[in-house]
């Protein structure tokens, strides 16, 4: 099994695509976790139109407990079928959690090795032997879907509601034990022979599904194939909305208007709340990114300077006081979008900020390029040894696996100097003075210059440091709020506070002030 956010798959789809051709011995699930919102990702996409597309299976749970049953479920169906499999958990179903019952010990297929049988060398003439084979495996497994267990048709009457993954569990939420036909689709290929039960005797249809129109789209065409009368609404007709995720409530809403119901909101408070603080993300208050921008920053006033940005932490730079993230597109982006910037606007220095994790990811093939291509650009790596923003997950630069083995690090610095770049300097960017050195002494040089800004992450490296402010010194200039932007800085009676749950001791605001009113002191051991 591999795993993966909408975004992974779009990495992983050209081997993918040509794997179902090829076909695997022992069962293969991707599991790609969606992401409706988005809540933490740079699109909306939805899974099952790639199924579709890549003439895959798919599983699509509605609840934890039918995700680790339908994870059985994904891998005896691969092995059946020889081909990979997908699996779809949305943002809901990942974030909860349930009680399960152990299934029985499953069966384990015996390792058989590499086997020579002509497959594995994808040649055209066998890739048009194997889509003949997919399109008739795919008629299969339609047929077999309409018997699954997790498809799931209940009630009766002239209305009936669609719906699948955690909008199932939504509408059975806002059905509170009114009597409709129910259908749940939990799998790609759409179950047409289950599905036609459904719509005979229908005169109008809900469906309800997040994130596209795709089970509504596959009733619309048997609907015309075998031309039924009747009406169906969903996110074509607006009824659902087509962007975001549902909710108990917009579910709620929409079930109650498509029954004609009157809409009530049974869990309504009689409290009055206060609305919520609005909390944009922010860097972590000793975060030594924000050292590395707030140095670039200083290092580039005055220039014509665009700054290309990178998925990660450091992409919290684009956010006011930094304002040091111009593009954000996809991982890797930075150095190749700063490349294609360079020939658009060459009178500009172009800045591209990239995290190791992502360098180690997609990273080098774009410096190499920038490198054999000659351009101008300053590659700024921001190494804090870790993948921060997605769980301090291991990569080639930590020296250790996910498996617990402890391999040899894989050098950034001797990747960079294998590349032959025109200038390169390694600095902590918690060393001011030697960081905007560094960055001062990159601008004005031709070709590809690289500086690696080396800190840990502040959840690696635990300090007992802590600022102070000095309130006799301190003007309330709000010099140390309004330029670094630190979560554990305000200002309270036209004096600067600082909260000590907050604050590492990172040095940049003592370093800012201009009064000599933060000083940094090691905390008294209790």
């Amino acid at each position: 099994m591999v795993t993966m956010k909408q975004v992974g798959l779009n990495v992983a789809s050209d081997p993918l695509m040509s794997l179902n051709y090829v076909g695997v011995l022992g069962g293969m699930v991707i599991l790609v976790a969606d992401d409706p919102g988005p809540i933490s990702s740079q699109t909306e996409q939805d899974t099952r139109h790639f199924a579709k597309f890549a003439k895959l299976a798919l599983f699509d749970p509605s609840t934890p407990e039918e995700a680790y049953i339908m994870i059985a479920d994904a891998f005896a169906h691969s092995e059946k079928y020889g081909r990979p499999v997908l699996f779809r958990p949305t943002t809901r179903v990942c974030h909860s959690c349930s009680s399960i019952e152990l299934l029985p010990a499953l069966p384990k297929t015996q390792i058989r090795g590499f086997q020579k049988d002509g497959r594995r060398v994808i040649f055209p003439r066998l890739s048009y032997a194997e889509k003949i084979k997919i399109e008739k495996s795919l008629l299969d497994i339609r047929e077999e879907f309409s018997e699954y267990d997790q498809n799931i048709l209940t009630g009766g009457g002239t209305k009936g509601i669609i719906s699948g993954g955690v909008s199932y569990a939504h509408t059975r939420e806002a059905l509170a034990g009114r009597e409709c036909k129910l259908l749940k689709i939990s799998t790609v290929p759409f179950p047409d022979k289950l599905a036609l039960k459904f719509i005979e005797g229908l005169e109008e249809i809900l469906v309800i599904e997040e994130l596209d129109p795709v089970i509504e789209d596959e009733l619309i065409r048997l609907r015309g194939l075998y031309g039924f009368n009747v009406k169906i609404f969903g996110k074509h007709t607006e009824h659902i909305h087509n962007a975001g995720e549902n909710t108990i409530d917009s579910v709620t809403r929409a079930v109650d208007s498509f029954l004609g119901a009157e809409i009530v909101n049974q869990n309504k408070s009689t409290v009055s709340l206060p609305p919520l603080p609005v909390r944009p993300p922010v860097l972590c208050a000793g975060c030594p990114h924000r050292a590395s921008f707030l140095t670039v920053k200083e290092a580039a006033k005055g220039k014509k300077a665009v700054f290309t940005g990178d998925i990660g932490c450091y992409t919290l730079g684009n956010a006011k006081p930094l304002d040091m993230v111009d593009t954000c597109l996809c991982m890797g982006g930075g150095i190749t979008v700063a490349q294609g910037l360079k020939r658009a606007e060459p009178d500009a220095v172009h800045f591209a900020f990239i995290g190791d994790s992502t360098f180690f990811h997609s990273g080098i093939t774009g410096l190499i390029n920038a490198v054999y291509n000659q351009t101008d650009i300053v590659v700024i790596i921001l190494d804090n040894s870790t993948t921060a923003m997605t769980g301090n997950q291991p990569h080639p630069g930590m020296g250790i696996t996910m498996m617990g083995n402890k391999p040899p690090k894989v050098s950034i610095k001797r990747i960079i100097e294998a590349l032959d770049v025109a200038q390169f300097i390694c600095v902590d960017p918690m060393d001011r003075n030697a960081a905007l050195d560094a960055v001062k002494s990159v601008i004005d040089v031709s070709g590809v210059r690289v500086v690696l800004f080396e800190s840990p992450c502040i959840v690696l490296a635990k300090s007992r440091r802590k600022a102070g402010v000095d309130k006799d010194k301190c003007t309330g200039c709000k010099l140390c709020v309004t330029k670094p932007g630190c979560p554990a800085i305000s200002i309270k009676e036209d004096k600067a506070i600082i909260d000590n749950a907050l604050c590492v001791g990172c040095t940049v605001c003592s370093d800012i002030c201009a009064f000599n009113a933060i000083s940094v002191k090691e905390e008294a051991t209790k």
